[in-house]
């Protein structure tokens, strides 16, 4: 039992860590400005692996490896230290070092699927709710790309935007997919 609320809170805490890291790996690809209430708390709360990772990580076009790859190693250290919780591992630290990497990538795969379906929602909600609230810009900007190519195949339906809803089954899909590896 132990064990289980430790893994639990180690997952609760690096899954944070690895959220906030990818929306700011996304905010600089998209060239969202941080200049607003969602991007000053990204910039708080990343600024400490940043930071140090942008001496040696360049920037590769417009992906900002200084996030992405803090965000990878957090995830994989949190299979290793899974694995070894659970007693796998000990007896070769090379095998275990490698699916703590491989896993970490599926991991960060993982969990950028479910930040982009949490952002897709809070888009609907906001856009129900208030469509003037201050962080609205910023999720609009975030979900674009990836509900635009759907609204060009399913119109809206009573002036009802349903792509949300398609973006949300397509992502299942592939974390279904995810689940298999």
């Amino acid at each position: 039992m132990l064990i289980q609320i430790l893994v639990y809170l180690l997952q609760t805490v690096i899954g944070f860590f690895t959220m906030v890291l990818l929306v700011r790996t996304v905010m600089r690809w998209m060239r969202i400005s941080f200049i607003n209430q969602v991007g000053q708390f990204i910039l708080a709360t990343t600024n400490w692996a940043v930071l140090p990772a942008q001496r040696f990580l360049p920037m590769v076009g417009r992906l900002d490896t200084s996030a992405l790859v803090p965000a990878w190693l957090l995830q994989a250290v949190l299979v290793a230290i899974i694995a070894l919780l659970q007693g796998y591992g000990l007896a070769d630290p090379v095998a275990l070092a490698v699916k703590a990497l491989l896993g970490g990538a599926i991991e960060l795969l993982r969990s950028a699927l479910y930040l982009l379906m949490f952002v897709v929602i809070i888009s609907a909600v906001i856009s129900w709710v208030n469509p003037y609230s201050p962080i609205a810009p910023t999720v609009n900007q975030l979900t674009r790309p990836f509900l635009d190519p759907i609204r060009k195949i399913v119109p809206p339906v009573a002036n009802v935007d349903l792509s949300p809803l398609v973006l949300l089954v397509v992502v299942q899909i592939l974390l279904i997919v995810l689940g298999q590896l």
